[in-house]
């Protein structure tokens, strides 16, 4: 338990001390994320590669607690595959942030990388059939890696959401003493909360790509290490509860990008929480209602593995539909 709380606070100090770094050499080189109307709303050039020190902070914790901890040799597997594929996502991540990627070319890097974590043995278990396990552990990483990129749109918002996450399946995990899930997810934890120190409102320093896919991916990998619960089958899903807010935005995205005949890859204001800017509430209180619900369904999700069967149903079904409803509140909403 000590070994954990370090590897959080050593992330935190990392990311808060590294972030700045970054950030001059991002000013230095020009590596900037510019205005763009209806799409980028910051109000001036804003420096890149926050990322690269949430990378570092991760990195730097595993590396450390592997030369301090004594790890059974599974784990150690499963952290080589968290560590190659990670950082294969960043990169991918930091050229879309300096020189722009075509979609195709991303999604083929995480496909690499979501075979990364299949050859480590990270990947959806429940499924004894392995052609479709290995089917939809892509579709999963895949999915949730770009969940966390939609909504990285307002200072602070990604970073917050992902300190939570990470907390939230550590805090889930640790019964079990999933070793590297905890090492993982508190990790990152560290690590974002460090980074958005400089990432609040108004942000000093902006993710990017690198950050955002790199945390999705991270966050996919953690939610495929363990098993949730031996009391009733649906608590695996509980993992759709932790990441609920990208979930849900992603799949609003799509639904009023395909309502409105756009492709679903093209960029637009059609974000859960430029919805609720458009209802009236400022920025830093839409961010703050994205974490308070964040920290909802994370306990939601805690508390599905611990229920029985017919309990988790009911509270799965109230989630879904009160999920529903809003969304057909915020059609009528209107963005720019």
């Amino acid at each position: 338990m000590v070994s954990y709380i370090v590897a959080f606070f050593f992330a935190l100090a990392l990311a808060y001390s590294v972030t700045p770094l970054f950030r001059r050499i991002a000013i230095k080189f020009g590596i900037l994320d510019r205005p763009v109307p209806n799409l980028k709303i910051h109000q001036k050039p804003t420096p890149y590669l926050g990322g690269l020190a949430i990378w570092v902070s991760f990195i730097i914790t595993l590396l450390g607690v592997r030369l301090l901890t004594h790890f059974p040799s599974g784990t150690l597997h499963n952290l080589r595959g968290i560590f190659y594929g990670g950082t294969l996502i960043m990169v991918l991540g930091l050229i879309d942030d300096i020189w722009k990627l075509d979609y195709r070319v991303k999604f083929f890097g995480q496909f690499i990388g979501s075979l990364i974590l299949i050859i480590y043995d990270i990947r959806i278990e429940f499924v004894s059939n392995l052609s479709l396990s290995i089917f939809l552990t892509i579709f999963w990483i895949v999915a949730i890696t770009n969940a966390i990129n939609i909504i990285d749109i307002m200072d602070g918002l990604a970073a917050g959401v992902a300190v939570i996450a990470g907390l939230a399946f550590s805090f889930i995990a640790l019964p079990t003493e999933k070793i590297y899930v905890n090492f993982a997810a508190l990790a990152l934890a560290g690590g974002c909360l460090g980074f958005l120190r400089y990432n609040w409102q108004p942000a000093k320093i902006f993710m990017g790509d690198a950050g955002s896919l790199f945390i999705g991916f991270i966050l996919s990998a953690i939610s495929l290490g363990e098993s949730y619960t031996t009391i009733n089958n649906i608590g695996l899903f509980a993992p759709f509860l932790v990441l609920g807010i990208p979930i849900y935005d992603t799949l609003l995205v799509i639904f009023f990008r395909m309502l409105k005949g756009k492709s679903i890859f093209a960029g637009s204001l059609d974000h859960f929480a430029f919805r609720l800017e458009a209802m009236g509430y400022d920025k830093k209180m839409v961010v703050l209602i994205n974490y308070y619900l964040s920290i909802i369904l994370g306990l939601t999700a805690f508390i599905i593995t611990v229920v029985e069967f017919e309990h988790a149903v009911i509270i799965y079904a109230g989630i879904i539909a009160f999920a529903i409803l809003y969304a057909t509140r915020l059609i009528y909403v209107k963005v720019a």
